[in-house]
């Protein structure tokens, strides 16, 4: 098997081997993945951390040896938590901006590696936000369909990205997300940090959010924004109608407590 680290940003994970395709999700900084077909300027993969499917660019990524992979997978690497962290690459003195739950290879101090490249990250090791706070720093964030940063970001990216910064790893899709975690069998139990999940009239779940209460949700729709929940679905005021029909509502948490308990963080 080979294994691939990604040294930029963020990289578009597309559905088939061209600029053309659509992107159906993104690999941050200092994520890993198995590689499973190279094909002229792309190669195809796994990653690691939802095994998700698709082909980034051949130009995008540095080879990661065998234990080096499995040292990250058996020690989870910090994340960062904040919508952009600052890093320099430290051969060229130039720098990358991280986006959110950038992952921070063999962290040692302040420097991470990334394969042979090392890169000084700007901040401080501290503790993450909760669950309310994370979620809100989203808001207005544009949809952006296979999306996962504040600069763009899908339904399911948003659920994903959010619950992760509580040490709740989630699956990529929407559909994939509702086959996880424990139903609540009514609207009326719901708590902080439940997923709802809508389906379209064929019965196909299409979107996911997050409820904050009983009666509101933070989902991204056209944006990240907040609109109001009830038995029948999302309601919203901008278009004064339903967006979104209600099908089922998951809870991902052991307890109550909607805070950070698992991962570590880089806290910026």
């Amino acid at each position: 098997m080979e294994y691939g680290i990604c040294n930029l940003s963020v990289i578009p994970l597309r559905a088939e081997p061209s600029e053309r395709s659509e992107q159906v999700s993104q690999v941050l900084f200092g994520e890993t993945f198995e590689i499973t077909e190279w094909q002229d300027n792309w190669v195809k993969i796994i990653t690691t951390l939802d095994n998700y499917p698709g082909w980034i660019g051949r130009l995008q990524f540095n080879m990661l040896g065998h234990l080096a992979h499995k040292r990250i997978t058996q020690t989870p690497p910090r994340i960062t938590n904040r919508a952009v962290t600052q890093a320099w690459k430290i051969a060229n003195n130039s720098s990358l901006y991280l986006p959110v739950g950038s992952s921070l290879s063999f962290l040692e101090g302040t420097t991470c590696r990334i394969g042979d490249e090392k890169f000084e990250i700007i901040g401080e090791v501290g503790e993450a936000q909760s669950l309310a706070v994370t979620a809100s720093s989203f808001l207005n964030a544009p949809y952006l369909w296979g999306g996962r940063t504040h600069f763009g970001i899908d339904c399911s990216g948003f659920t994903q990205a959010v619950l992760r910064l509580q040490g709740i790893k989630l699956l990529r899709d929407a559909s994939m997300q509702a086959e996880q975690g424990e139903k609540v069998n009514s609207l009326h139990d719901t708590q902080l940090g439940d997923l709802a999940f809508f389906e379209n009239p064929e019965g196909k779940i299409v979107h996911v959010g997050i409820m904050l209460n009983n009666e509101k949700i933070i989902h991204a729709s056209g944006k990240v924004k907040i609109d109001s929940i009830d038995e029948k679905g999302i309601y919203s005021e901008e278009l004064k109608r339903y967006t979104h029909k209600l099908t089922t509502i998951k809870r991902h948490f052991n307890g109550q407590n909607q805070t950070a308990r698992q991962l570590p963080f880089y806290h910026r």
